[in-house]
């Protein structure tokens, strides 16, 4: 994973938009001393307003619909988002359930998707190693 031209560290924000935990539970594996994402630069913070990129979980439920359109406006550009799991890219196991909204493409455009249910934590961090890259590529557009 090289730098090049975004020379600092990668911040995420994690927002849960109706799953069953289970994604979010390798997310949290991710950080662990197992895996230390922190060690390449990549740290979760608490507001969308200091995050480059968005890790989203879960079907969008009715609920978290207006959350998820604040959530990412309020993130600053440039931003990538990632939809961690089946459920946010498809619906997953909740397709066509009464209270969805939908996956989370139907509202916001998402950049990286990373299957699996739930999905690795080794993909979730290449997925954010991808992220990475996206940004640096919109950096050197500048």
């Amino acid at each position: 994973m090289g730098l090049g031209a975004f020379k600092r560290s990668l911040w995420v924000f994690h927002l849960n938009t109706g799953s069953c935990n289970g994604c979010d539970i390798e997310i949290i594996a991710a950080l662990t001393p197992r895996y230390d994402v922190e060690r390449f630069g990549i740290k979760l913070v608490g507001s969308p307003r200091h995050a480059d990129v968005l890790l989203i979980t879960g079907p969008v439920t009715r609920m978290m619909k207006d959350r998820l359109l604040r959530v990412y406006n309020q993130t600053p550009d440039p931003k990538v988002v990632v939809v961690v799991g089946n459920c946010g890219a498809t619906g997953g196991v909740f397709y066509e359930s009464y209270n969805l909204e939908g996956p989370v493409d139907r509202l916001i455009p998402v950049d990286i998707y990373v299957p699996g249910c739930p999905p690795r934590p080794e993909a979730i961090i290449d997925a954010i190693a991808k992220a990475w890259a996206k940004l640096e590529a919109m950096e050197a557009k500048k």
